[in-house]
């Protein structure tokens, strides 16, 4: 057996310059929206839950400001750009890819105002020009929902935020696997139909006026029977709660942490920014 290396950091990733080409909101909290360009057609995304990072331009900006062509450093040199030049980053997660079209899907959870992203999300018109950074091989660290060999079914719990990864997962997972599924929303309007050949309960958590991150999606797989057999979880979302059902599935339901994937989408009491300054902050450590 030939077993492979797999590619460093470095050449896992590169930067992808592109446009909107249409946008179509999919409910009261979520828009989706089509990025098209010659470049997307070596855009190599791994499916599942494939991340990129996402760059949009300020207000009045026709582009956003990247140092795409600084190779390995671009980080050090996108820092070193004025804050109020340089693009907007933020992470987000395929949703649908079409090679043949050279088209990249991404859904945004809209909240007004509040942060940049939601508000150019808002106001996108096709033209729009952005720049991505994302998967130059399809076997990429930037895809994190790996199965290890014997898994018989799927956990996964997540909130709005990681929505569009939940519904990437279902359509990647083949016929035959079973999933159970737990996705807190906003309102009942914000409930998605999500294809999957897999064999999958999704059981959707209205949250209404309780406020985000208190402890609805906690308290549902708390409460719930889990089947037998072999499982691998993936659970995503605030910060806080996902710390929290990882440790029941380990410690409560006995999962081993190689069975358990988790991701912190958000943190409560946290802004995007306040996030995004505390790994600048890491990074320069």
């Amino acid at each position: 057996m030939t077993t492979r290396t797999p590619d460093p950091v470095a050449v896992q990733f590169r930067f992808y310059e592109a446009h909107v080409v249409r946008s179509r909101r999919l409910t009261p909290s979520m828009v989706r929206v089509t990025f098209g360009g010659e470049q997307l057609a070596t855009f190599a995304g791994g499916g599942r839950d494939q991340s990129l990072s996402l760059f949009l331009p300020h207000p009045g900006q026709s582009a956003p400001v990247v140092p795409i062509h600084s190779g390995e450093d671009w980080f050090s040199e996108w820092r070193a750009i004025d804050p109020g030049e340089r693009a907007v980053m933020r992470s987000y997660t395929v949703r649908e890819q079409r090679r043949a079209q050279a088209e990249v899907d991404i859904d945004f959870a809209l909240h007004g105002d509040t942060g940049p992203a939601s508000r150019w999300a808002g106001r996108v018109r096709p033209g729009d020009r952005v720049v991505m950074l994302g998967p130059a091989v399809e076997d990429n660290r930037g895809v994190c929902f790996r199965p290890p060999p014997g898994t018989d079914h799927v956990l996964m719990a997540a909130d709005e935020t990681a929505l569009p990864a939940v519904g990437a997962i279902l359509a990647w997972l083949p016929a035959g696997m079973r999933a159970r599924v737990w996705i807190e929303v906003p309102d009942v309007a914000d409930i998605q139909d999500l294809p999957s050949a897999a064999t999958a309960e999704v059981r959707w958590l209205v949250r209404g006026t309780t406020p985000p991150g208190s402890g609805l999606l906690v308290e549902a797989v708390r409460g719930a029977r889990m089947p037998a057999g072999t499982p691998y979880a993936w659970i995503a979302g605030e910060s806080a709660s996902v710390r929290t059902l990882r440790r029941h599935l380990v410690a409560e339901r006995g999962l081993h942490r190689r069975q358990v994937t988790f991701a912190g989408y958000w943190r409560l009491g946290a802004s995007n920014d306040d996030l995004q300054a505390e790994a600048l902050s890491a990074a320069a450590v």
